[in-house]
């Protein structure tokens, strides 16, 4: 029996890891719970507000504790962590990228890294945007990387395009670590 929202976001979650997005509805987390999709309905209201709370949920998994003292290598440990939080949950990165979660874990991390982006002396709409910068790499190449599973290949012809041919072998490779530390420390580096 469910007594509670949490109990509502962990079986989603619950869904989520077994089954991927896709499979997540109301009446999905309603037969895992083991009760009336009613119930989930008076607790997530909306299949929308399910997933910006499944996404608050994802996101309360980067550990905001023993960050560097330095502005730069706490941001980018931050945004580490976030990426770690995404991948721990099939499909993660598309959850939490298909919502606007204002949300206490969401906005405990953007406080994080924007803090860290002011401590290095970035205005404040340049410290902003870089918090943006960084998410969207994260979840860009984080959703990437748990949607190709495998799905790479250096053989893709790319037909009568030099320069796709020249780089090819750093954008067919699954990198994925070295493509976000590269984004990363590119961001960070300032101008």
């Amino acid at each position: 029996m469910t007594n509670s929202q949490v109990d509502v976001v962990r079986a989603a979650l619950a869904v989520l890891n077994d089954q991927g997005a896709a499979a997540v509805s109301m009446r999905s987390v309603a037969e895992r719970l083991g009760v009336r999709m009613n119930t989930v309905v008076w607790h997530a209201k909306t299949r929308a507000r399910l997933a910006e709370l499944m996404a608050d949920a994802i996101v309360a998994g980067v550990s905001l504790e023993d960050l560097p003292e330095r502005w730069r290598e706490r941001a980018a440990e931050i945004v580490r962590r976030y990426r770690r939080a995404l991948l721990a949950h099939r499909d993660g990165a598309a959850v939490v990228a298909g919502t606007f979660a204002a949300e206490p874990a969401t906005l405990d991390v953007a406080e994080a890294l924007i803090a860290a982006l002011l401590d290095g002396g970035m205005p404040e709409r340049e410290a902003a945007w870089t918090c943006w910068s960084l998410v969207y790499l994260t979840l860009g190449v984080t959703q990437e990387e748990q949607a190709a599973a495998g799905r790479f290949t250096r053989d893709l012809e790319v037909g009568d395009r030099p320069a796709l041919r020249r780089a090819l072998t750093f954008l067919a490779g699954e990198s994925f670590d070295d493509r976000f530390e590269h984004g990363v420390a590119r961001l960070l580096a300032g101008p």
